[in-house]
């Protein structure tokens, strides 16, 4: 399924998707290795290609899994947020919002159809801000791409880090080498409920486009 959507529209309307994931709908594995292979094409570090996505489908797993997001929620310790942070997030109304989709996830993780985490080769444990630059930005730009294309085929996801603090245990779960790969992100993956989203309220350009200095 194609939404036929451009360019523009796919990197505008990209959203973090929570309450309208359809938690009914199953999603086909070919969808799901479309984006793959287009998340690939992302560029990555020295081309090394050190990417990975574990995308867990079975019943089981993805109770196993749900179980330690929800038991992981509890142990995570976020930046402090600035008193800037809160003037953004509230001139825009956008924090309710953003609770209740917090709640709404929480509650129906386990029914989510499928979990997509992205994982590198390489561990960032005590490494310098050049190697930390290096190894996330080698997954970063191949997650956001695949985002982007799950968007275009109407699936929706929200990047979470639910699964820092209890990410040895779903190496674990998920039979990875904790050692030497590093789980990035814990990213649920359905259908949208609806396909109408629409570009955010975002900070004005001339408060964040700079020329030549600050």
């Amino acid at each position: 399924m194609s939404l036929n959507l451009s360019a523009d529209e796919v990197l505008s309307t990209t959203r973090a998707v929570r309450r309208r994931l359809d938690l009914s709908r199953p999603v086909p594995r070919r969808l799901i290795e479309e984006c793959a292979d287009l998340a690939t094409q992302a560029p990555t570090g020295r081309n090394r290609q050190r990417w990975h996505f574990l995308v867990v489908t079975d019943p089981a797993q993805r109770a196993a899994v749900a179980d330690l997001y929800r038991r992981a929620v509890h142990l995570a310790e976020g930046t402090p947020l600035t008193s800037r942070d809160l003037q953004r997030i509230n001139a825009h109304g956008s924090w309710p919002r953003i609770a209740a989709g917090l709640d709404h996830l929480y509650e129906h993780i386990h029914r989510v159809p499928a979990i997509v985490i992205p994982a590198v080769e390489g561990r960032t444990d005590g490494a310098t801000v050049s190697e930390q630059a290096g190894t996330w930005g080698s997954i970063l730009p191949a997650v956001w791409s695949f985002m982007l294309a799950a968007r275009a085929r109407g699936l929706g996801t929200v990047w979470t880090t639910a699964q820092a603090p209890l990410e040895r245990e779903l190496a674990d779960i998920l039979h990875v080498p904790y050692d030497k790969v590093m789980l990035a992100a814990f990213i649920p993956l359905a259908y949208t409920i609806g396909t109408d989203f629409r570009p955010a309220q975002r900070i004005p350009r001339d408060q964040v486009l700079h020329w030549d200095t600050w």
